[in-house]
């Protein structure tokens, strides 16, 4: 898998709202009621790396779930990290 170009990510996360660039990775943070509204939500990202054998770097913080993702293989972001990020939305 290629790894994207910068205007590419640039391009691909200008879909996304609220996912920025990190070095060689895109981030976000999402904001739940409580700890177990966060852990439910990580429990449906876990189904969904899964499913689509690629697994985001996850933190959370009480009511606070940062995930990261990068195509460590590749060493950098590739379409297998914006499709997984849409499906993420779409949680």
């Amino acid at each position: 898998m290629a790894l994207l170009t910068a205007d590419e990510i640039q391009e691909r996360l200008d879909t996304l709202e609220g996912w920025d660039l990190r070095d060689k990775e895109i981030r976000k943070t999402y904001t739940t009621k409580d700890f177990v509204d966060s852990l439910a939500f990580v429990t449906k990202v876990a189904f969904l790396a899964e499913k689509a054998n690629h697994h985001p770097d996850v933190l959370i913080q009480w009511n606070r779930v940062t995930l990261t993702l990068s195509t460590h293989s590749e060493g950098g972001i590739t379409n297998k990290d914006f499709k997984l990020a849409a499906q993420i939305e779409g949680i």
